[in-house]
């Protein structure tokens, strides 16, 4: 009797059999990825031969019909092209600058243009500087002390935060609304300190908005260095009267035509409810984008290849979202939305890269307490593989549209140290990025797809009752 007992608990002991099937699905997709992984040769062709993709741009039109194609070629259920308009921006030939000390004496610092920003005048733009830490220095200053001259923002990111998104979240609105607030106080444009814990002369440009200020009434803005800035400051405090010169030919057109590129299998058991798994296709144009957000891209495109490889037929209906215009306008995201929520589709899961191709830490997410404690469960599946961080609280730019009470929201955490380092500058190119990090990251991401297909979420066991 004690015998039969014990193989009874012994069958119903479900777990078990889950945690011990679920460990073999683990290993198989991070054996796969680590031997078989096309992550890096995709991203090799995106950076080399694409290059730089702003939304709008010829590279952007090459990003879009090279990855269709890859998507093509793995033997996906559907894979096609969601149209989106967004904003064209040309930055035009480099931009240059300098600090002249006294008449004649000048010393050449690294700049770029904002992105957004509108020219300065054909001739260039000189004037005096006035230094600020931040937006809020602008009022005490009043328009006396501002009006005619470049506002210089110096804010540093914050170094003693160990989340380095953090620190960046913590300086990003002068870079963002910096030029809108001085232009108030009669500004003639303004100089922003790249957002970058390390000191280099890699200005780093990024987003930028006027918000509603009338186009005849937009300044100029761009990024300094972090060694400019530093050089900027100290000579600005040594001669208060220095003056600084920068030019650039910047434009806005009117938008054009782009694309979203999605690829799906097609769930055997629950086909209307939909899992999503995305990064953006386009990137600012100084470096490659194989931080941002390439490697987001080709390891999400690698998620759906590994689980197709692995022989595992998911319940769920599988998307890969490649999302175009994450950098300056948030377009495609927001257009995957409008069509998903018009077509009434269920989605239950949404899970995106962008925070580079370093060594995958774990998982943020924003969703129930009851999903949240489900995900805590998986944590011993993945310490193996040094997954050790379940965060709630965030997830990703483009899927945030599609928030709702019930799906499940998740973004891709690895280690961030390094990310500011190549964020939007000439430095982020393909051999800044470590092929088995970038493969251990597309395998982290698959397995976290897997667990959540097989088990599916809170929300959608309710309902299945």
């Amino acid at each position: 009797m004690r015998t039969i007992v014990l193989m009874a608990i012994f069958l119903v002991s479900t777990p078990f059999f889950s945690q011990s099937d679920d460990e073999k699905q683990l290993r198989a997709i991070y054996d796969k990825a680590l031997t078989n992984g096309k992550a890096y040769d995709w991203l090799n062709h995106l950076s080399n031969q694409i290059g730089g993709r702003l939304s709008g741009s010829i590279q952007a039109q090459q990003a879009i019909d090279y990855t269709k194609k890859q998507l093509d070629s793995i033997g996906l259920d559907r894979v096609w092209l969601q149209p989106v308009m967004v904003p064209k921006w040309v930055r035009g030939t480099p931009e240059f600058a300098y600090i002249e000390t006294k008449p004649g004496l000048t010393t050449n610092v690294p700049i770029c243009a904002l992105g957004g920003s509108v020219a300065t005048p054909d001739g260039g733009l000189k004037a005096n500087i006035v230094e600020v830490q931040g937006i809020e220095d602008l009022e005490k200053l009043g328009k006396d002390k501002i009006a005619g001259k470049i506002v210089f923002y110096n804010r540093p990111m914050d170094p003693t935060k160990i989340s380095t998104f953090s620190s960046y979240s913590g300086c990003v609105d002068q870079r963002y609304s910096g030029a809108a607030e001085a232009g108030k106080y009669g500004a003639a444009g303004v100089i922003v300190r790249s957002v970058n814990l390390r000191l280099d002369d890699y200005p780093h440009t990024g987003s930028m908005s006027y918000g509603d200020t009338p186009v005849s009434k937009r300044i100029p803005a761009a990024a300094i260095s972090t060694k400019g800035a530093e050089l900027l400051s100290t000579t600005l405090t040594l001669n208060p009267d220095i003056k600084f010169y920068f030019k650039q030919n910047c434009k806005q057109f009117d938008d054009v035509q782009s694309y979203n590129v999605i690829g799906e299998i097609k769930g055997s058991t629950y086909p209307n409810e939909i899992m999503i798994v995305g990064g953006h296709l386009d990137s600012w144009d100084l470096g490659d984008g194989s931080h941002d957000d390439g490697a987001g891209v080709v390891q999400s495109m690698d998620v759906l290849r590994l689980i197709k490889a692995n022989g595992y037929k998911p319940k769920r209906t599988l998307r890969v979202v490649l999302f175009m215009n994450e950098e300056n306008g948030l377009r495609g995201g927001n257009k995957y939305a409008e069509v998903a929520k018009s077509k009434k589709e269920n989605h239950v899961f949404a899970l995106e890269s962008d925070a580079g191709g370093f060594t995958p830490r774990g998982f943020s997410f924003d969703c129930t307490n009851e999903n949240f404690d489900q995900v805590l469960g998986w944590e011993k599946l993945f310490e193996p593989y040094l997954i050790h961080m379940f965060v709630k609280g965030g997830s990703g730019a483009d899927i945030g549209p599609l928030k709702t009470d019930d799906l499940v929201l998740a973004g891709l955490r690895p280690d961030s140290q390094r990310y500011f380092d190549h964020h939007h500058a000439e430095n982020d190119t393909f051999e800044h990025v470590n092929k088995r990090e970038l493969e251990l990251g597309a395998a982290t991401m698959a397995s976290l797809v897997y667990l959540f297909d097989k088990y599916g979420t809170i929300t959608s066991k309710k309902i299945k009752g």
